[in-house]
């Protein structure tokens, strides 16, 4: 790939070569920050629960003491040894009004949240199983509507649909782009159980038109016996529509089916959730859901004990989870009286409430999020009874909770638990496969191994488009063995998965490396650490999520990183940019040939020249301004490189003519704007794929914190709907 992207990297880095192998009571509540290991605890000395106590207008309350709760399981009052009420941080609105908005500017880059700093954790499930078409906008809007005004700072966030694939986990997150191409992949699903409507369950049904003691369909009932003469309607009123029957009995089967998706999808998210910090809650988004609704008849009850032993067992994987489920009702408000349904059921076994009846969901969801700021913990010693392995079978506990000498007051509460403990449940995770796993799905990036991971969009003439990922590792985090003649060996796993936004595994690469090193090169690792490059090529446009893992296979520790890149869709002949390559150049320490014009008056950045990006090569020591790390200091040159695709060539040019001009951003605001100049694009090879680039002075007065480096490329030629492409990357300033 010549003059590609791909090149771009080897001119900025040192990139270690690696030789892969194969892998042979306190007396009152005290208010207090949420800790997510102690909000629903299940142990054989102690069952700990939370509650939310509201009065006749909804309204929280905090001063409740601990003689004023009634805890009961399997009806047995219980002693309370623990009682506190947790106050999760008020969400915070500015009361600045917003000033004009710049939509040219580059988004403001979403800062991953510790573990430490998510207030809550909010999935919101769509189900797009059971979600009609004509319901779907509202959702949809509903949807954006949370994510542009109703998320928080400390807010970690997913939209999941519920006929995605696995990977819809990996889009727990702050960033808000990840979100949107989320919400850009809720539709309508024809192949659901909701139709064009969400009332087309109210229709006529054809056998309401036949008189109630009619048998439809099959033999006559045996019970009771007559006289095929002293019937009612007599041997002729035995209305034969089997057909129908068997057409109603396959839309059953099929709803039913799609129903138990739809739980699948709930207990796969809860299963997710349940090592995640923050006040945890899942917003099931539906037409209604119809669970135990069966023919006696025909199974005799069995599929209804069947569906609610599942139930239960999700709601107890909820509880231990600390997950509240909530309920919004899609529909909106019912004209008419509907058939019932058993939306409320999970959302009542776990403590949460169901929204009906509303037109506008996103005050549904507010509702929702309202209830998310307080609520009490209460624990218990419970008596050897309840996890007694003795009877060869662990039984389903119910719990009730009630306030005393307060009337009006109303406790939503996690209605029961089977009687296993926590421990029991914890998975081991011993193999290699287990622990890449857990670090790779889950949003927190682990750091047992330090990584950082950069993105890059590009496309070349042979492969097309692809994403070059620059994966930096610190070298102080692997495990070096010593051998002969001076040489050090590390050995180290690496899983590298990327989803679609719509959840679903794209590609993956699982490897085992074996490094070895030696002299100045081990001290280099050692000290600066090395950049792995991974390519994947990208055959469709869309918005794509690489999740990375490393295991140093000798202390076992592992690392993770992820990133949300866009890839845009070339084939439509529109100017369009690749990925920033950044990379920072110690000016003491440049080579001869850097212009002149590089150096500035004063300290404000400028622009030093524009040129073909890939032909100059200037030598630079620091690993951490390499174009996976991007930390650059004050008074550092920075180096840009870029491609462009489909510039035009009119006029009779023997090159295309392409102006640019770049920016400064930070915290959403430009800190410096640069003059727009011609780029010089003499002998390119490839006139579809023009390599370019640039120098700047990073101005002392810059201080240190997280910047934007934002180009733009006008193509005169071009439409004018078409004459700009921009790109941008983001990077950091340190002292």
């Amino acid at each position: 790939m010549k003059r590609s992207l791909l090149a771009l990297p080897i001119v900025f880095n040192l990139i270690i070569g690696v030789s892969a192998q194969n892998p042979a009571t306190s007396s009152s509540p005290q208010p207090q920050q949420p800790d997510p290991d102690t909000v629903v605890r299940i142990t054989s000395n102690l069952v700990q629960i939370d509650a939310v106590v509201t009065d006749s207008n909804g309204r929280l309350v905090t001063d409740l003491r601990p003689e004023e709760i009634e805890v009961r399981e399997d009806d047995r009052l219980q002693k309370i040894t623990n009682f506190s009420f947790v106050a999760v941080a008020p969400t915070t609105v500015s009361s600045e009004k917003p000033g004009p908005v710049d939509r040219s500017a580059p988004p403001v880059t979403a800062v991953p949240l510790n573990r430490e700093q998510v207030q809550r954790t909010i999935a919101l499930v769509v189900d797009d199983l059971g979600i009609s078409f004509e319901s779907i906008g509202f959702v949809q809007k509903a949807l954006r509507k949370f994510v542009d005004q109703q998320m928080q700072p400390g807010d970690l966030v997913a939209i999941i649909r519920t006929s995605a694939g696995i990977g819809a986990l990996q889009q727990f997150t702050s960033d808000k782009r990840v979100l949107y191409a989320a919400i850009e992949r809720v539709r309508w699903n024809a192949r659901g159980r909701g139709g064009l409507s969400p009332f087309n369950a109210t229709e006529a049904d054809p056998r309401s038109m036949v008189p109630a003691d009619t048998h439809i369909g099959g033999p006559p009932p045996q019970e009771p016996t007559h006289d095929s003469g002293s019937s009612q309607f007599g041997k002729e009123s035995v209305v034969d529509v089997s057909d129908l029957h068997v057409e109603d009995d396959l839309t059953e089967f099929r709803n039913a089916t799609l129903t138990v998706g739809t739980l699948g999808a709930v207990d796969y998210v809860v299963r997710g959730l349940r090592e995640l910090p923050g006040r945890k809650s899942v917003l099931l988004i539906t037409d209604g859901l119809t669970l135990f609704g069966y023919d006696p008849h025909r199974d005799n009850g069995r599929d209804h004990l069947l569906m609610k032993e599942r139930l239960r067992r999700l709601a107890d994987l909820a509880n231990r989870s600390s997950v509240i489920i909530y309920a919004i009702d899609s529909r909106g408000v019912q004209p008419f009286a509907l058939p019932p349904d058993d939306l409320s059921y999970l959302p009542d076994q776990t403590g949460g409430f169901t929204v009906k009846n509303r037109n506008d969901l996103g005050a549904g969801i507010k509702q929702v999020l309202d209830d998310q700021r307080g609520y009490y913990l209460i624990g218990y010693r419970p008596d050897d009874s309840t996890f007694d392995p003795g009877t060869g079978r662990r039984i389903y506990h119910t719990m009730t909770v009630k306030v005393k000498g307060r009337p009006g007051l109303k406790v939503r509460y996690r209605n029961g638990f089977y009687g296993i403990t926590d421990k029991e449940l914890q998975p081991d995770l011993r193999t290699r496969a287990q622990q890449l796993i857990k670090a790779l799905t889950s949003p927190f990036a682990s750091a047992g191994v330090k990584l950082q991971l950069t993105s890059l969009f590009g496309n070349d003439r042979q492969v097309g488009s692809f994403v070059l990922s620059l994966l930096y590792i610190y070298g102080q985090d692997l495990t070096f063995t010593d051998e002969a003649e001076g040489w050090h060996k590390a050995v180290f796993d690496v899983l590298a998965v990327t989803f679609g936004d719509d959840g679903r595994i794209v590609d993956q690469i699982s490897k085992t490396h074996t490094l070895r090193v030696r002299g100045d090169v081990y001290e280099r690792v050692r000290k600066s650490g090395l950049d792995y490059p991974i390519i994947l090529p990208i055959k469709k446009a869309g918005a794509y999520q690489l999740r990375t893992a490393i295991r140093d296979a000798a202390s076992e520790r592992v690392g993770s990183a992820s990133q949300f890149i866009n890839v845009p869709n070339i084939s439509k002949n529109r100017l369009t940019l690749s990925g920033l390559v950044l990379s920072g150049i110690d000016p003491a320490h440049a080579s001869s040939s850097l212009p002149e014009s590089a150096t500035t008056n004063g300290s404000t950045p400028s622009i030093s020249r524009l040129g073909s990006g890939a032909g100059d090569t200037y030598d630079q020591f620091d690993p951490q301004a390499s174009a996976a790390v991007r930390r650059f200091r004050q008074g550092m040159m920075l180096r840009y490189s870029f491609e462009a695709y489909n510039a035009k060539l009119t006029n009779g040019a023997m090159v295309p003519q392409l102006h640019v001009q770049v920016r400064l951003f930070r915290e959403g605001k430009p800190v410096f704007t640069g003059k727009v100049q011609t780029i010089d694009f003499q002998n390119q090879e490839d006139l579809k794929r023009l390599a370019a680039g640039g120098i700047l002075r990073l101005g002392t007065d810059l201080g240190p914190g997280e910047y934007i480096l934002q180009v733009t490329v006008i193509d005169p030629s071009a439409k004018e709907k078409y004459r700009r492409a921009t790109q941008w990357m983001d990077f950091e300033i340190i002292k």
